[in-house]
Order: C-alpha cells, then sequence, then structure tokens
C-alpha cells in the first residue's frame, strides 16, 4: 500500500528528513503576506532610485553613479534574497536543492562586502568634495567611479568565494538531515573577514565622515565672516549644498552601519558564524532591512528624488525631452 509518509518532515518519503515547524493558517498567511511586502517595497523603492539616476541626465554625477550602484545591489537583496531568507526562516526547511544552497549564501555575502565597498567609495567622495573642491571635478568622474565600481563588485565575487570556497563545494557538510542548509565560517575566517568587510571599512568611514564635518563647520564660519554679501552669498550657497549632501550620506552610512554591526555578533562574541544559531534569522533580517531603508532615506533628504519619482509616477518620463528636466 502507497504511504504519504510522515506529513511533520520536510521530506515525508526520506527517512533522514529534518522535522518541520507547524504554524497556524492565520499566522503563516500573515508571516508570508509582511515577507511579499517588505521585499515587493524594497524592489520598488530601489528601481525607482536606479530609474531616475539612469534616465535623467542631470543626475548623471559621480556621487549618483555610486548611489545608482548601490541601488542595483539592494534591488538584488529585495528580489532573490529576502524572499529565499524569508521561505527558509518561515518554512524551517531548506526547499530549493543543494544548487541553491550553495549559491544563495554566495551572492547574500557578496552583496554585504558591495554595499560596505560602496559606502567607503561615498565616504571618499564626500571628502574629495568639501575638502578639496577645486580638484573635485578632475579627481573625481563619472568614467573614474565606474571603474572603482566595477572593482568592487569584482573583489566582492572574488574574496567571498575564497571565504565561502569550502561551503561552494559541499553545501551540505554541515547538515545534520535532508532539508537544512547550514553554512559555517570557523572563527579564524570569521575574524579575518571581520577586519577586511566591516571593521577596516568603517573605521576608514568614520575617519573621512569627522574630517568631512570639521572641514565643513571650519569653511561655514570663514564664510560667515566675510563681508563681501554677494560673493560670500554665492560661495556659502554652494557650500551649503556640499554640506546637505554630506549630511544626507552621513544618515546613510549611520543608517548602514546600525543594521550590519549586529550582523557581525557571532565574530565579535568569538564564535563562529553559523545560519543554524537561533539568533542568526533576526540578525540577517536586521541587515537586509537597510536594503529598503536607503530609498527612504532619500526621499527624505534629496528634493531631486522626489521630483524624479514625481516624473515617473505622472508618467512625464515617457516625453521626448524629459531627459533634460532640471531637478537639481
Amino acid at each position: 500500500m502507497f504511504s504519504s509518509g510522515d506529513p511533520s518532515l520536510c521530506f515525508p518519503n526520506v527517512n533522514n528528513s529534518c522535522s518541520r515547524l507547524f504554524r497556524p493558517r492565520s499566522e503563516a498567511a500573515l508571516l508570508y503576506t509582511l515577507l511579499a511586502f517588505v521585499s515587493l517595497l524594497t524592489v520598488m523603492l530601489n528601481l525607482l532610485v536606479i530609474i531616475s539616476i539612469a534616465h535623467f541626465r542631470q543626475l548623471h554625477t559621480p556621487t549618483n553613479a555610486l548611489l545608482l550602484s548601490l541601488a542595483a545591489s539592494d534591488l538584488v537583496v529585495g528580489l532573490l534574497v529576502m524572499p529565499i531568507e524569508g521561505l527558509r526562516y518561515l518554512e524551517t526547511c531548506w526547499l530549493l536543492g543543494r544548487l541553491m544552497c550553495a549559491l544563495t549564501p554566495y551572492v547574500s555575502y557578496c552583496l554585504v562586502s558591495v554595499s560596505l565597498a560602496h559606502m567607503v567609495l561615498l565616504s571618499v567622495d564626500r571628502y574629495v568634495a568639501i575638502c578639496d573642491p577645486l580638484l573635485y571635478s578632475s579627481k573625481v568622474t563619472v568614467a573614474n567611479v565606474k571603474i572603482w565600481i566595477s572593482l568592487c563588485w569584482l573583489f566582492s565575487l572574488l574574496y567571498n568565494g575564497l571565504i565561502l570556497k569550502d561551503h561552494l563545494a559541499q553545501p551540505e557538510r554541515f547538515s545534520s538531515c535532508q532539508g537544512e542548509c547550514v553554512v559555517v565560517i570557523s572563527h579564524l575566517s570569521g575574524t579575518v573577514d571581520l577586519f577586511i568587510t566591516f571593521l577596516g571599512p568603517c573605521a576608514v568611514i568614520v575617519v573621512l565622515c569627522m574630517r568631512v564635518l570639521a572641514v565643513s563647520v571650519s569653511q561655514v564660519r570663514v564664510i560667515r565672516s566675510q563681508t563681501t554679501a554677494v560673493a560670500a552669498g554665492g560661495a556659502l550657497t554652494a557650500k551649503r549644498s556640499e554640506w546637505k549632501a554630506a549630511r544626507t550620506l552621513g544618515v546613510v552610512i549611520v543608517a548602514f552601519l546600525l543594521c550590519f554591526c549586529p550582523y557581525f555578533y557571532p565574530s565579535f562574541a568569538g564564535e563562529a558564524t553559523s545560519t543554524s544559531q537561533s539568533y542568526f534569522a533576526m540578525l540577517s533580517w536586521i541587515m537586509l532591512m537597510n536594503s529598503c531603508m536607503n530609498p527612504l532615506i532619500y526621499a527624505l533628504f534629496y528634493p531631486w528624488f522626489r521630483k524624479a519619482v514625481k516624473c515617473i509616477f505622472i508618467l512625464q518620463i515617457l516625453h521626448s525631452r524629459s531627459r533634460e528636466v532640471k531637478l537639481l
């Protein structure tokens, strides 16, 4: 007689199957709805950033090229990482097979590294703009920034391939039963990774931001002390514009650090990093939510983003000369 197996298992007809956590239907429906909403919101918001910067010619600046690449990274988080990680923790079973078990952590780790690298580049961009404004246009060009962005993505792919080479080769080596996808990074590798992809970049970011803040305050005080109203007024307006840009990116960086610091808790605590740890899901989702927060910060602090979104929603971007619309 045919037997359907034990329904409490991830794979009822497999003897070595993991157990499945059953949730009440109403709870499961609520959690899946929340997951779909957050993922869709993250994708839509970052898609608006990408369309805005790519379409409007006035927004083709070095700083916005970095924001465009960062938005592309965040869009992948919302499109792939959030749904897969949500499915893992809601089902408490890995149902996507061996190949996806190998690739999913790799993609997630790459996006973490890319985001950190972009924060460093944004800090450098603001540092040069504030501290060396006369040479900014020659040192920081869109072409140069595109090269650095490409190097960030390439380094991330190679570095995380090295960190996760054992997992990529044997994705099921730490699984105790069928229906698990466990990633374990040793304490030594986790410590090295902590310094290379977190503490080192964070130190650079903090130092540059403090320097930008000190120089900005000093420049505004000097301009305000001048008596030539017209010249000083024009310069003050320019400096205020740079200061507002630096302040907005400062908010982005602070939000980024607040979301990413908990993710590295195991390394700080001297433990191996494992996706099977009870608190890992919470740390992971705190980090992932940063991908949804960035466009919201742009909407609050960047008038050009709000204007661009308005043009998109009223379909003004379909007009032949919409690329030349003035947003700044």
